[in-house]
């Protein structure tokens, strides 16, 4: 189920927090915020790839209707909604979601929907006829996440082994 994932609040992230405010060097806890930044983008464009590649084939119907109704492709409005946002304050950390406010009001629950495998939507706009489309459960979020996660986490370790480095 898509959520977010979050590196945060580790004991060696909240001592090295303590350590950046002691310093008291702001370009140093800039530079440390956009390394751990840096370390949470693979993730963000795995996301991303993951869904602009996820597969929605028709209902099985070969008749085809007129244009969409709409003008924003579904799969490249999802993947902007993925958003990485980093913390240095009291519970420092890196966080990777999707942001439902970035979407529009009728495409807030399509990434679960997706995630599912079945997505139910009118013919063209058409509010009176309705298809299924279904796409074989890809895991696209909760996979992208299981395998990204621990590459994230090494690199953010690594960091912050630099950081306590430079600190001693």
């Amino acid at each position: 189920m898509p959520g977010s994932v979050q590196i945060l609040g580790t004991g060696q992230l909240l001592e090295l927090s303590r350590r950046l405010r002691a310093a008291g060097g702001p370009r140093l806890r800039a530079n440390t915020a956009r390394r751990i930044r840096r370390a949470a983008e693979p993730l963000h464009r795995d996301l991303q790839q993951a869904i602009r590649t996820v597969q929605l084939p028709g209902s099985g119907r070969k008749v085809r209707g007129g244009p969409s109704p709409t003008t924003r492709p579904l799969r490249a409005t999802l993947a902007g909604a993925v958003r990485i946002s980093v913390r240095s304050g009291a519970s420092p950390g890196a966080r990777v979601w999707l942001d439902k406010t970035r979407l529009p009001e009728d495409l807030r629950n399509m990434p679960w929907v997706i995630e599912q495998g079945r997505v139910r939507h009118p013919v063209f706009g058409n509010r009176k006829r309705w298809t299924t489309q279904w796409a074989r459960p890809t895991g696209w979020w909760s996979k992208t996440i299981q395998d990204g996660t621990p590459r994230m986490r090494a690199e953010v370790e690594r960091v912050l082994g630099d950081v306590r480095r430079d600190l001693q």
